[in-house]
């Protein structure tokens, strides 16, 4: 009994500490010390904005730009070339005459193809012969005003540049290149019509021309320009030129003796040169054969008597390497229409100067 006793009093005693032990609260944890806080640190400063893009990159050959709203070949030339008549190399190199705003555009400042050659063929210059104009026409040579007027005002509208022989004359030496679409204009004799009706449509349009004249015609008569009038046109962006002193074959005649010939060919050549200086200040170098004739021996005539280039009336084009002394002109009759005008314009000789694949 003594031993139930003893087993009962040490369960109690048991219960009693567990009892205990679930009333009590349990230890604290440590406390443990909290971190000091981080320093506040500043925000890097931003890296400076870019600098804003030049409106164009420029070298010593190109510009290359992003078009404005409404710009033209005009409107860029006068902008990056100095000058709103060098827009055909805007319109050349592009081959735009007009851009959309943003549109990439590569200018050049120099010459790029003084030849107007490439591998697929290459430029060509038509010479443009008229004779006399009048209110109606009149034979071959006497050309209606209205049609020279559609016919220049045809020029202008469909693109293409008047440039002076004399410019021609040095592209054909490379020492410029031409516009693509350049057309040369020429008179010929000295008529006083050139004057009177083909004067006024030129300088509205702003083209020019060259005036060939014989010398013994100059002040001849009611119909023929004086040396005033020459002098004033000259003044005036007109370039005058030699058509010999009489206008009579510089060929040799059959039969013709040598110094019959040598008398008569340094009269037509070399009295025109004094006579220009007399009344404009310079010699003629560049003469148009009258008719258009001329023969091989003719040539070295002409060049030692001055002249640096000569022009027949064969109706093809020039191109670049024309002979100096033997350049082409088409000339334009009176009963052309415009149809039969626009087939002297070409400008471009089609001919592949690549070497085929063997």
């Amino acid at each position: 009994m003594g031993e139930v006793w003893l087993e009962r009093a040490f369960g109690l005693a048991v219960v009693g500490l567990l009892a205990g032990a679930c009333a009590s609260s349990p230890p604290a944890p440590e406390r443990v010390a909290a971190a000091p806080a981080a320093p506040a640190v500043a925000p890097a400063p931003s890296p400076p904005a870019p600098p804003p893009l030049p409106e164009a990159f420029e070298s010593a050959d190109f510009v290359v730009t992003f078009a404005r709203p409404g710009d033209t070949a005009e409107s860029l030339a006068a902008r990056y070339l100095g000058d709103a008549a060098k827009a055909w190399m805007v319109e050349d190199y592009t081959g735009a005459r007009a851009f959309a705003s943003g549109d990439k555009v590569v200018i050049p400042r120099r010459p790029w193809n003084p030849s107007g050659v490439s591998a697929e063929g290459y430029q060509i210059v038509p010479i443009l012969c008229y004779h006399g104009l009048g209110e109606q026409a009149k034979g071959r040579l006497v050309l209606a005003v209205s049609s020279f007027r559609e016919q220049m005002r045809y020029l202008k509208a469909n693109g293409y540049r008047i440039v002076s022989l004399r410019e021609f004359v040095e592209w054909s030496r490379l020492g410029r290149q031409l516009p693509q679409r350049s057309v040369v204009l020429t008179f010929d004799d000295g008529y006083k019509s050139f004057k009177q009706y083909a004067y006024p449509v030129l300088k509205e349009l702003g083209f020019t021309a060259t005036l060939f004249v014989y010398t013994d015609y100059v002040g001849a008569g009611r119909n023929a320009l004086s040396w005033a009038d020459l002098k004033a046109l000259a003044a005036d962006g007109f370039d005058v030129e030699a058509h010999s002193k009489t206008h009579g074959d510089l060929r040799r005649a059959a039969g013709e003796a040598d110094a019959q010939y040598l008398r008569r060919i340094e009269a037509e050549l070399a009295q025109p040169q004094d006579i220009f200086q007399r009344n404009l200040g310079r010699r003629s170098d560049i003469i148009a054969y009258p008719y258009g004739s001329w023969d091989e021996s003719l040539l070295p005539k002409a060049k030692e008597y001055g002249y640096v280039a000569g022009f027949s009336v064969r109706r093809q084009g020039n191109a670049s390497f024309v002979r100096p002394l033997a350049g082409n002109r088409s000339q334009i009759y009176a009963e052309m229409g415009i149809e039969d005008f626009v087939r002297n314009l070409n400008v471009y000789q089609q001919e592949s100067l690549k070497e085929p694949l063997k």
